[in-house]
């Protein structure tokens, strides 16, 4: 099969990996023989905002794939830089760890909302632009409902469904309950 990139970049934090996140990846994968994902806040602390680990989040998108198709779909790991350019430098020298100089790159996303203005920030990469999946479906909503012991089935692939409920039985998720439900929840 011949496809229009080699690699399609797909850029989010996917705090947790929700529906429309994968119908992304589905259409990636129609386009481009691998996609990369590029896990924005992988530093190793968690919060609210943030709760789950690069690795596990790896783990949690991975889960909803064939094999076949697991083995098109790379990881780099973006830590939290509050600097417009140094982020940017960061993507592209994460991403040209992977890809080779004579690969077709792309990017792909939507322009959700104000937060997805990092989108122009790689003119050089074809942009395969989307409409809005799934409802224009945001994490913060399914993150406050599951804080509040919630998992919207209809909201997720199953793969995250079942990460989701076994990350419930950790101590962890307690911990970020707790904070949830005692804390300011502007920052979530």
């Amino acid at each position: 099969m011949k496809y229009t990139f080699d690699y399609l970049v797909f850029i989010g934090r996917f705090q947790p990996f929700h529906l429309a996140h994968m119908q992304t990846i589905k259409i990636a994968l129609e386009q481009s023989q691998h996609v990369l994902l590029a896990l924005g806040s992988a530093q190793n602390e968690r919060n609210i905002k943030n709760p789950f680990l690069a690795a596990e989040r790896e783990q949690m998108i991975l889960s909803n794939f064939s094999k076949e198709d697991q083995a098109r779909i790379k990881f780099v790991h973006v830590i939290d830089v509050y600097n417009d350019e140094k982020w940017q430098k960061l993507v592209k020298s994460l991403v040209a760890e992977i890809t080779q100089s004579e690969d077709r790159i792309g990017l792909i996303g939507h322009f959700k909302d104000d937060s997805s203005y990092y989108l122009k920030f790689f003119p050089e990469w074809p942009l395969v632009e989307l409409d809005s999946l799934k409802g224009a479906m945001s994490a913060t909503p399914i993150r406050e409902a599951y804080y509040r012991g919630e998992i919207d089935e209809q909201a997720f692939p199953a793969g995250t469904v079942n990460f989701l409920q076994n990350f419930q039985n950790k101590a962890v998720y307690q911990q970020l309950q707790d904070k949830y439900l005692t804390e300011d929840k502007t920052n979530i």
